[in-house]
């Protein structure tokens, strides 16, 4: 994880202080990368203890479509609590749903993202593929004299990819996103890891991961996002019968928040260790051993079906999280 402690140096060094929504001053750059073989090791932060179990409470319950903090808590995770429940913003908003509301966040974007088809009602040949599709039919009204159908379907981007992934490996077209702009406003935080493209290679047997990020907590958010981002690669291998390789992480905005910077001058003075291994539990059917396809497990999986072997670390250093 030297790139990590590079990465943070670049910031110190180079970056611009800035304000922003939080009221917390940060220290931004303009665009990072980090890119791991996943082959000699898992993305773990070792300069402090790494909130393991919590980072993977949070993918499971992405993989759920989870969109309320109760049921992340339920999972090992609590960092949604102040989004959910202290952000003013938020708070005022007129699609809150109470305590622990979340709005459509993340894995309802994944697992049931909105899709609607606005057609003539004549086109007929239209209405019968968009049926063939799995579209239902909400409403019929008149638009500027005209008879229009307004069809839907919640559709399950993740299950698309893994679907692609045994049907045409070499598609490049292998994405899902979070970025739904008519949620924007209905949510209590807008997606910042928001897109993931997979990259199967049927040659080697090998698939990596390309993930894109608007903007990132480098103190906090970076060393979990890493890790949810490692462990998907790993579980989508497992699931299409593929060894995880390249996991490439790209970020937009790259900050540090001013009351982030005493852990992080503390972890710049350690040494890192040995990246560890990503265990899954042997209850998790492997593709490549078992020649059955069962994509369901995006839903079955628990937290515990995944750990850490061989993880050396730190000892453990806190900061708030900005909300």
């Amino acid at each position: 994880m030297k790139q990590y402690l590079e990465l943070v140096q670049t910031i110190l060094d180079t970056g611009t202080w800035q304000d922003n929504r939080t009221g917390i001053r940060t220290i931004s750059i303009p665009g990072a990368m980090l890119r791991f073989d996943l082959q000699q090791g898992f993305p773990a932060v070792t300069t402090k203890k790494l909130a393991f179990k919590s980072a993977i409470g949070e993918m499971v319950g992405f993989l759920r479509a989870s969109g309320n903090a109760a049921d992340f808590r339920a999972l090992g995770c609590k960092v949604w609590d102040a989004n959910a429940n202290e952000n003013p913003q938020w708070l005022e908003n007129p699609y809150r749903q109470g305590v622990d509301d979340l709005g459509d966040v993340y894995g309802v974007q994944w697992r049931q993202w909105p899709a609607y088809k606005l057609v003539d009602a004549s086109a007929e040949n239209q209405i019968a593929d968009a049926t063939n599709r799995g579209y239902e039919l909400v409403t019929s009204f008149r638009e500027n004299g005209r008879e229009m159908v307004l069809l839907y379907k919640a559709i399950d981007q993740l299950r698309q990819c893994l679907d692609t992934i045994i049907e045409r490996p070499t598609d490049r077209r292998i994405l899902f996103h979070a970025w739904n702009p008519a949620k924007l406003d209905e949510i209590a935080l807008p997606a910042c890891h928001l897109l993931y493209q997979f990259l199967p290679n049927p040659t080697t047997r090998e698939i990596s991961l390309c993930l894109y990020i608007r903007s990132n907590d480098v103190g906090l958010g970076t060393p979990f996002n890493l890790t949810e981002g490692a462990a998907l690669l790993h579980l989508v291998g497992r699931l299409t019968g593929y060894k995880p390789r390249w996991f490439t992480y790209f970020i937009g905005d790259t900050h540090i928040y001013e009351n982030q910077l005493d852990m992080l001058q503390e972890q710049l003075k350690r040494e890192p260790f040995p990246s560890p291994q990503l265990i899954i539990s042997d209850r998790v059917p492997d593709y490549s051993v078992t020649k059955r396809y069962e994509p369901e497990w995006l839903e079955k999986v628990e937290p515990t079906d995944f750990a850490l072997e061989g993880y050396r670390y730190h000892e453990a250093l806190t900061a708030p999280m900005a909300v």
